[in-house]
């Protein structure tokens, strides 16, 4: 029965990898997105694809991992950006994903385990048949190897995807001018962790696999990229100087301030090593020096608006409202209203507690959520506001935007309810709440069919 907990599992892990990854911890930050987006937009051209309709979303997750999950978007853990030395590697590992996408291999992925299951299926009913003739020790031979032929079935499947997914992002990179030095070296980064972790690299190992072997992908690609046109393309230099700034962040945001103190120690004066450093900080409480961090930054580039943005996030998150506006106006300013750092504005000056800022806060916020509506925060805040002078129709409908993004689906139907028996009738705030309504009630549908238990708990 070991080839059977073995399918059984790995079923499991599809119907996982097929959930939405709203179920995941999300990082949100205006630099990095705006990083990401950049460097993947001739990628995505290249895939034939618009960028406006494809998002690289971060994921807070230590591992080493990039997916799909459906539509056009990538998943990125943070622990590869961790991992990549390079803005070239990342870029590698997204021309991947995006051949994932463009093959239509979530959706796909069904074929496979159609395919699996019809032997597995018919290996049980063999092995069945067998038992009531007598057979015992004959029938859970039977149902064993059919049950190690349907997992060999689908792993062949995953492992020929991801040789597809290998080749279209070849291409990808190649039609974009961008070499693979990246993607080799990451691929490398990969082979040697398995190395440590004495992952065999033979035939018979590779039979368990989703992926191809990494040397043979390795082998097979590096022959691709040398005869590329772009494999001797020079690397972007302002692409890698950001993706350092980008990494210094993300780890002074996620990793222990001890462990971003040692990587990026005090006599280091990088641009980087100022970020992380003034993450960590903050982080311990620091904020004398998380702020002369932000602000030896800010005299190198006075016109930075992430360096500016950073300053007014420690002094906000500090209890320091007031003194936190005037670098995030700024920043706003010079971002025209970035939604993430507009948000922040907008937090800032709910905070004052000086009811002459409101104003300006919903003004800030409704020009934040218009041009990101998937922004919880943004919404809680707009709340407030609205809730604050008096107009609780709107305070419900922007809960009822919050809530369902945050997957609390039952007290969104609510919510939207309420906002929408209180809202003039027709208008467009009326019509939103009902779409919100209809969507809250849908989800709900659907998480009842998939997991009876936790649909009940949200129901409570």
């Amino acid at each position: 029965m070991r080839f059977l907990s073995h399918f059984l599992a790995l079923f499991a892990l599809a119907v996982l990898v097929a959930q939405p990854a709203a179920a995941q911890s999300i990082l949100r930050d205006a630099e990095t997105e705006a990083f990401l987006d950049e460097i993947s937009a001739p990628l995505i051209e290249a895939a034939g694809l618009e960028p406006g309709n494809v998002d690289v979303v971060l994921i807070n997750d230590p591992s080493i991992n990039a997916f799909v999950a459906g539509g056009q978007a990538v998943y990125i853990h943070s622990g590869l950006i961790d991992a990549a030395d390079t803005a070239n590697e990342v870029q590698g590992v997204i021309a991947h994903e995006l051949g994932h996408v463009t093959g239509g291999h979530v959706i796909r992925t069904g074929e496979g385990l159609a395919t699996a299951s019809r032997i597995s299926i018919l290996s049980m009913l063999a092995g069945i048949g067998a038992a009531l003739a007598g057979g015992g020790e004959a029938a859970m031979g039977i149902i064993a190897a059919g049950q190690q032929a349907a997992l060999g079935k689908f792993l062949a499947f995953s492992r020929t995807q991801e040789a597809s997914a290998d080749a279209a992002g070849a291409d990808y990179l190649s039609k974009a001018g961008i070499t693979g030095k990246g993607s080799l070296a990451f691929f490398e980064k990969l082979l040697n962790q398995e190395n440590r972790r004495a992952i065999l690299q033979n035939d018979e190992a590779g039979f368990y696999r989703t992926h191809p072997l990494s040397g043979d992908r390795i082998s097979k690609l590096t022959d691709t990229y040398r005869k590329d046109p772009a494999w001797d393309a020079p690397l972007n230099a302002a692409w890698e100087s950001r993706f350092q700034r980008v990494k210094a962040k993300l780890q002074g945001y996620v990793a222990d301030p001890e462990h971003t103190l040692r990587d990026y120690p005090e006599g280091d004066d990088s641009t980087p090593a100022l970020l992380a450093r003034a993450y960590a900080y903050h982080k311990e409480a620091r904020i004398d020096r998380a702020l002369a961090a932000a602000d030896t930054l800010i005299e190198r580039s006075p016109n930075d608006p992430y360096f500016l943005e950073l300053k007014g996030q420690v002094l906000l998150e500090s209890g320091r409202a007031n003194e936190a506006l005037d670098p995030l106006r700024n920043a706003t300013e010079l971002t025209r209203s970035e939604p993430l750092i507009a948000s922040m504005l907008g937090h800032a000056l709910i905070a004052t507690e000086d009811k002459a800022n409101y104003e300006e806060a919903e003004r800030v916020l409704r020009a934040a959520v218009g041009r990101d509506r998937y922004n919880p925060f943004a919404w809680y805040q707009l709340g407030v506001v609205y809730a604050a002078r008096g107009d609780m129709a709107r305070a419900r409908l922007a809960s009822a935007e919050q809530q369902v993004m945050n997957r609390q689906y039952p007290l969104a139907l609510r919510s939207a309810q309420a906002a929408e028996a209180e809202l003039p009738y027709g208008s467009p705030d009326w019509l939103r709440a009902q779409d919100i309504a209809m969507e809250a009630r849908a989800l709900m549908e659907q998480l009842c069919e998939m997991d009876r238990a936790e649909c009940d708990d949200r129901r409570r």
